[in-house]
Formats: C-alpha cells, sequence, structure tokens
C-alpha cells in the first residue's frame, strides 16, 4: 500500500491497483495500533447504505511512503472502530449546518 496525503492505492490479492480515499485515521491507545478509513475513489454507492466503507489497523513504514494493512479481527476492534466512524458522521454533519 502506498500513502500520500488524502489519498491511498491499494493493491488487491490479483495485483490489482485501486485508488482510495482516506476518510481519516485515529490511533487506540486500547489496541495499541492506527488505523484507517477509507473508501474507493469512482466506487459504486448503493443508494440505502451510501459508499462501501473499508477499515483496516495500519502499520505505517516511513522509510519508503508505504505501509501495511491488517485486517481488524476482533469484534472489539470492530466496535471501537464503528463508534469512531459514527463520530465522524456525526461530526460531518455538524459542519454542514
Amino acid at each position: 500500500m502506498e500513502h500520500g496525503e488524502n489519498q491511498i492505492t491499494i493493491v488487491d490479492e490479483k495485483g490489482n491497483e485501486q485508488l482510495c480515499e482516506v476518510l481519516f485515521t485515529f490511533e487506540s491507545e486500547d489496541f495499541g495500533k492506527s488505523y484507517v478509513l477509507f473508501q474507493q475513489v469512482g466506487g459504486v454507492e448503493d443508494d440505502e447504505e451510501g459508499p462501501e466503507i473499508h477499515a483496516y489497523a495500519f502499520n505505517p513504514n516511513d522509510e519508503d511512503g508505504e505501509g501495511e494493512l491488517i485486517p481488524i479481527e476482533t469484534e472489539e476492534e470492530w466496535d471501537m472502530v464503528e463508534e469512531m466512524l459514527n463520530t465522524f458522521y456525526d461530526e460531518q454533519e455538524e459542519d454542514e449546518e
């Protein structure tokens, strides 16, 4: 995975590159990890649910500008990520008012 300021390029298991927009990143002291939430640029949106959001733990590598995405595996981590995403959306709505 390569990363820039607001966009990252994800390489899938087939070697295809996908440009994604980073929604936000955060660190969790409880889990001792950094997390990144992103969506595919130009991705198809579901009218009822909106764009598909991807969340991963992130291990940055400052030396070469690349990093490693680590799947979130525990229910506790997913609950924490979902809470952070809800807070992000609430703040976005407040900014629009």
